[in-house]
């Protein structure tokens, strides 16, 4: 495990440095160390990687979701979420149909539900290391958060069908309209129980222990209620962000947003990681027979989860720029900016797959029909789209120059001045010797918002970089007398604790 994050860290570095998505060299990294001699032949246990590198992460990622930006884009993002699905594994059940015939029609269908949602943890985590549009960015975030939940909700029937002897669609349609509103009722219930939880705890490290804890039962009692593991967990995690913030204390928020950050990389690391080093047990289980028959498959579902996702982007945003032609373009805010071709193809290529693929590809029971090609097939559609989507990501953007005129910043610039005058008009009236100081200080912090309408700069103060100044003279100070023996440490952390605050203060951006 220590040679493991070592070598994750240096391959991370060196794909920032290369302008590469990390999640695509590590997973190549995992391939090199799967065919090293003597290298450790490690399995991933379904179960275990769903809710291990799943459920934190898509957590983090809608915790940040704005509930208003997927209003405004709800149609683009249904369309991914249940068209783009819904395509895609009927592209790739046919395509494998005609190169496999004798794989029963519910099999070809679990395969394509497994490798047709792109990955929550693949998406937010190559387009955080790239800079997009905003509407773009909203709507990919949108459909990473919601697509693996249609694409495992028509991958449970497609599994049903193919294990048992007979399955009707009247018994099919209650159970998936149970399973989604089973998981919106859970995913809310449990996220205003763990407001209560979490209002009642003021001790850091219990706070964060609780946070994480809270995100497994989460995901476990979903999975065991027979619900959606990520629709319930998007759920919860939206009902959490639009209360907890009013409730949290920034003495917790601050080293919870950075623990969360933290570990949220780092499971990123292990997963793609050990992406890569699952090819030689899924290798050394086929026939030599078979092999570059089942490579000529797996390469061909490849190219058709590419092409598809291309071709009904394409078609939608066709579609959609000829409609706002002939009817015109009514957003509900300015800030929205208008569809374009560019963004179009932008889109159609960030359908990058990740842990959720393979995960679901080795949850298929034993005895499944071709398992083994299924499992080769969501592997080479998780490793293709990685290194090909995802290293020609950054250079699409460059030569497309798409452009934004970057509207949370206008958003922050309006919201900074009313808050600053809300902060005036609560001290409004004391007389106070601190009250005065205070003012002044607020009052410079307008007149820079005023003079900034756009939010671009930082609210930093004039004053600023000479407490900045200050605080690095006292510290000075604070070390002297520690290596002097003036004072000891428990003294000094203390003192270091109130410092680092007040640095933090001082340091707007």
């Amino acid at each position: 495990m220590v040679g493991l994050l070592i070598g994750a860290m240096l391959l991370s570095a060196f794909a920032r440095r290369v302008g590469v998505p990390y999640p695509t060299f590590l997973a190549l990294g995992g391939i090199v160390i799967a065919f090293i001699p003597n290298s450790p032949a490690w399995t991933l246990e379904p179960d275990l990687a769903l809710a291990l590198f799943v459920a934190p992460v898509l957590l983090d990622a809608a915790f940040d979701t704005s509930m208003r930006d997927l209003r405004d884009n709800w149609l683009p993002v249904a369309t991914l979420v249940v068209v783009a699905v819904a395509a895609t594994t009927a592209a790739v059940a046919v395509v494998t149909r005609w190169l496999v015939p004798d794989m029963p029609l519910a099999a070809a269908i679990a395969l394509g539900a497994i490798v047709a949602p792109p990955d929550a943890a693949a998406a937010t985590t190559v387009l955080r290391s790239v800079k997009l549009p905003y509407r773009i960015m909203k709507i990919l975030e949108g459909e990473s958060l919601l697509n693996d939940a249609s694409a495992l909700l028509i991958y449970r029937v497609a599994v049903g069908a193919a294990m048992a002897s007979s399955l009707k669609m009247s018994h099919v349609a209650p159970t998936l309209a149970a399973a989604v509103f089973g998981s919106l009722i859970v995913g809310f219930v449990l996220g205003r129980a763990a407001l209560v939880i979490n209002r009642s705890i003021k001790d850091v490290p219990t706070v964060i222990i609780v946070q994480f804890v809270g995100t497994f039962v989460v995901w476990i009692l979903a999975e065991q209620m027979g619900l959606s593991g990520i629709l319930t967990i998007v759920v919860y995690a939206v009902t959490l962000a639009r209360s907890a913030p009013a409730d949290t204390p920034a003495r917790i928020r601050v080293p919870s947003y950075a623990v969360w950050e933290t570990s949220v990389f780092l499971l990123n690391v292990l997963a793609f990681i050990l992406i890569g080093m699952q090819l030689r047990p899924i290798w050394e289980g086929f026939d030599t027979s078979l092999r570059w028959q089942y490579s000529i498959v797996a390469g061909a579902v490849l190219v058709t989860v590419i092409v598809t996702r291309v071709a009904w982007v394409m078609s939608y945003n066709t579609v959609l720029r000829a409609a706002i032609r002939h009817f015109g373009y009514k957003p509900r805010r300015e800030t929205l900016s208008r569809p374009t071709f560019k963004g179009g193809l932008l889109v159609s290529w960030c359908g990058m797959r990740g842990i959720v693929t393979l995960a679901a590809a080795f949850a298929l029971p034993e005895g499944f029909p071709h398992r083994n090609l299924i499992l080769l097939c969501a592997f080479a559609v998780v490793l293709g789209t990685l290194v090909i989507n995802g290293v020609t990501l950054r250079p699409l953007i460059g030569w497309l120059a798409l452009k934004d005129d970057d509207p949370v910043s206008h958003e922050v610039g309006w919201a900074r001045r009313a808050a600053f005058h809300a902060a005036l008009e609560a001290i409004d009236g004391d007389t106070s010797a601190e009250a005065e100081m205070l003012r002044l200080e607020y009052r410079q912090m307008l007149d820079k918002a005023e003079s900034d309408p756009d939010g671009i700069t930082s609210s930093e103060l004039p004053a600023d970089p000479l407490r900045r100044q200050a605080i690095s003279a006292a510290r000075r100070v604070l070390f002297e007398m520690r290596n002097s023996g003036e004072i000891g440490d428990d003294a000094f952390h203390r003192l270091e604790e109130e410092f680092d605050w007040a640095e933090l203060s001082a340091t707007a951006s």
